[in-house]
């Protein structure tokens, strides 16, 4: 029987493996998906033999170190400098980034709605962000990154301001703020600014509504979860997995 697994920590927010053993049960597929809660990745190897893994997803924080541990990379992940998928082959470790897939195709069916221009504020600059600001940039939406230390062609959540709020309409989390099971987290942002004009999507999927999406929906604005996202992108790491 194969064995796939996610890799990351924590993991108690993740909902990658009910999702393919559900579809494993389903679809009967002989495959088992484990969850591997590590604190860092010093030990990498030793479990991926102990366990014999076929593949296995990455979440964070490991989506960008895991790449010096790779024998290839694909070249989309080569470009974003994120990788959320490896697959095992003759012993070699393969890295791919699903996340860019599974954003691409949840994200602009949501904001077809926005009249032109469509720009981005970007919260994060994590593993997650690199695959989103991809996206934008394959799209020609322009977008401006949002950190709380300052970043270069960046701002900072203080520099956010009513200028900045109408200028840009979508807004998209792509930090785990909020998450489970810190739930009570969110980001500091000038919510009374939100409007009926803004389109807020957040990565978070666990809680359905973060407190970000609670807070926006309440001040009028279209919100969507990182669910959908969450699906596509397991889906195509599958597709990855069953190639020979």
């Amino acid at each position: 029987m194969k064995t796939f697994g996610l890799i990351g920590y924590p993991l108690e927010h993740s909902y990658s493996k009910f999702y393919f053993t559900e579809k494993f049960n389903k679809e009967g597929i002989e495959a088992r998906y484990e969850n591997f809660s590590l604190p860092n990745l010093d030990n990498i190897k030793t479990i991926l033999s102990q366990n014999q893994l076929n593949g296995f997803n990455v979440t964070i924080p490991f989506k960008e170190s895991i790449i010096h541990l790779l024998d290839d990379i694909d070249i989309d992940a080569k470009k974003i400098g994120a990788v959320n998928c490896v697959k095992i082959s003759n012993n070699q470790l393969i890295g791919y980034n699903t996340d860019m897939i599974g954003f691409e195709k949840s994200f602009l069916p949501f904001i077809s709605a926005i009249q032109s221009p469509k720009k981005a504020l970007v919260f994060g600059t994590g593993g997650a962000n690199k695959a989103v600001l991809y996206i934008l940039e394959k799209h020609q939406i322009p977008f401006l990154q949002v950190s709380r230390n300052e970043i270069l062609n960046g701002i900072t959540y203080a520099d956010i301001d009513e200028k900045i709020m109408q200028e840009y309409s979508i807004l998209i989390n792509t930090t785990p703020v909020g998450m489970y099971p810190k739930v009570e987290e969110v980001l500091p942002l000038p919510f009374h600014l939100i409007s009926d004009n803004h389109f807020v999507y957040d990565l978070v999927y666990n809680p359905e509504k973060s407190k970000l999406l609670s807070i926006a929906e309440n001040q009028g604005a279209q919100i969507k979860n990182g669910l959908e996202m969450l699906h596509i992108q397991a889906e195509e790491a599958w597709k990855i997995f069953e190639e020979q």
